[in-house]
């Protein structure tokens, strides 16, 4: 089984470490966290609603961490989801080609 670790490039914060499959689902060049594996509660909702045709409503969300560090609108959350895609449920979703995220399997 290969796991996933998803970092901050510029500071080497952990921001998710866990499976790759239903843990960390990787889903058309983005990855999808469940809570479980967040390694930080630094996400918080910046209530920036988004729509897509068929993954349906999310919002956006901004990451804070304890120095003081802002990312404006790294990651998002689907608040209404399509049922029929249940790993993107009220997961933390980042982009994995953004230039503040790094990753490694292992």
């Amino acid at each position: 089984m290969k796991n996933i670790r998803i970092k901050l490039r510029s500071s080497g914060t952990v921001i998710a470490d866990g499976p790759l499959g239903w843990g960390i689902t990787p889903f058309e060049g983005n990855f999808y966290i469940r809570k479980k594996y967040l390694r930080t509660d630094g996400f918080k909702s910046n209530f920036i609603p988004g729509l897509c045709f068929y993954k349906f409503l999310y919002v956006w969300m901004d990451l804070r961490l304890e120095d003081g560090t802002n990312i404006s609108s790294l990651g998002w959350m689907y608040w209404l989801p399509n049922p029929l895609l249940p790993f993107i449920w009220f997961r933390v979703a980042v982009p994995r080609g953004h230039p503040e995220i790094g990753y490694e399997e292992y």
